[in-house]
């Protein structure tokens, strides 16, 4: 079997990912903050954080941890309420460094983002090029930024891990396949730790490992991403950076401190969230024609209802009348703690562009 299953496409990609971005911020902003123990988010009985500080990864916090259990593991944790404006804030003024240096700018979230600096050679090599992003938005912003470089993005991604914080590494072509043999598959991106558990109990703990197995054998045991698997681990993965997202749906969810289990209490509810995607819908100018609720339910279990319509729905009083008719299609099984309402199929009519600028700021 060939092993090349596909040709590498060769690119200069930089990665650029801040450092611990919304408990950064915090700090700066607020000097009494500055070397202590921070979570922004999570202070609620069930909030959840949604970032922290250095000095609170010390004892063990992450971002998606339980606000209660951060505080077990770090007793004097200070939790922040988020301010995603002053966020949204920072990381446009950061987002005009980006298109300083190239038009091919991916945002992935508001603290992070793949820029193609190939064509870009003129203004120095990519390393020298993520050098300068990093201190402009130092400049800028008093923040500190990690960065990675390499062929594509699945390498610039992990090299960006590899200094944190404020710090960058250059993954180069010729040192590709080593770097790969020797690295912990559960560094791997993509690989989370169901899968790599699942991994390590096949005797696959390095890409070495990884790389013995063929493409049969790896979407035989999984799936899909089996493909992914085989190609990365020979340093094949050439998705392009995109500029523009167009969504597939737009939606609207909330968690509630308490489980409901009364349906006024969950139509009060309802009205709410579809009030929220009204707005959001209005804002981009579109409608949708599947509607779908999501209903996360006391032990965490998790329930999706769709139904298509014949025409394109934005207004409040229709998703109120088709969430309810879902709501109300099958039997509740238990207290409700978490309701979401989407739309798909949508009929947009904005540029690609303004979703670039817009869409990538919303929470």
């Amino acid at each position: 079997m060939n092993d090349n299953h596909q040709d590498i496409v060769l690119r200069k990609i930089i990665h650029i990912d801040m450092d611990a971005f919304y408990a950064s911020i915090e700090q700066k902003d607020n000097p009494l903050l500055r070397g202590k123990p921070i979570a922004v988010g999570g202070g609620q009985a069930r909030g959840v954080v949604a970032a922290a500080s250095y000095e609170a990864r010390k004892f063990g916090v992450r971002s998606a941890m339980s606000g209660s259990l951060a505080k077990k593991m770090c007793p004097d944790l200070i939790f922040i309420s988020p301010r995603f404006e002053r966020y949204r804030e920072i990381s446009m003024k950061i987002r005009s460094v980006f298109y300083k240096h190239t038009e091919l700018v991916e945002p992935v979230s508001l603290d992070e983002a793949y820029l193609d600096v190939t064509k870009k050679s003129k203004k120095g090599s990519a390393t020298q090029i993520a050098s300068a992003i990093r201190r402009e938005i130092k400049k800028i912003t008093g923040l500190n930024a990690s960065a990675g470089i390499s062929s594509n993005k699945f390498l610039a991604k992990i090299a960006s891990d590899w200094n944190k914080p404020n710090g960058q590494k250059t993954i180069s072509i010729n040192e590709t396949e080593e770097f790969l043999n020797k690295l912990d598959i559960k560094k791997f991106h993509g690989i989370g730790k169901k899968t790599s558990s699942k991994m390590y109990n096949m005797g696959i703990f390095l890409g070495s490992d990884l790389k013995k197995k063929n493409l049969d054998f790896l979407t035989d045991n999984f799936g899909k991403a089996g493909k992914y698997f085989f190609n990365v681990v020979r340093g094949i993965h050439n998705d392009p950076v995109k500029p523009y997202h167009t969504p597939k749906s737009l939606g609207a969810e909330r968690t509630f401190s308490k489980n409901l289990t009364s349906e006024i209490y969950l139509e009060e509810k309802l009205k709410l969230i579809a009030l929220k995607l009204e707005n959001r819908l209005k804002k981009y100018n579109c409608g949708g024609r599947t509607i779908t609720i999501k209903l996360k339910f006391s032990d965490f279990s998790t329930h999706t209802r769709s139904k298509t319509l014949l025409n394109y729905i934005n207004d409040k009083e229709t998703i109120i009348k088709y969430s309810k008719e879902l709501l109300y299609k099958d039997i509740l099984i238990d207290s409700v703690r978490l309701i979401g309402i989407s739309l798909s199929n949508l009929n947009l009519k904005q540029k690609k562009e303004t979703f670039n600028a817009q869409l990538k700021l919303e929470f």
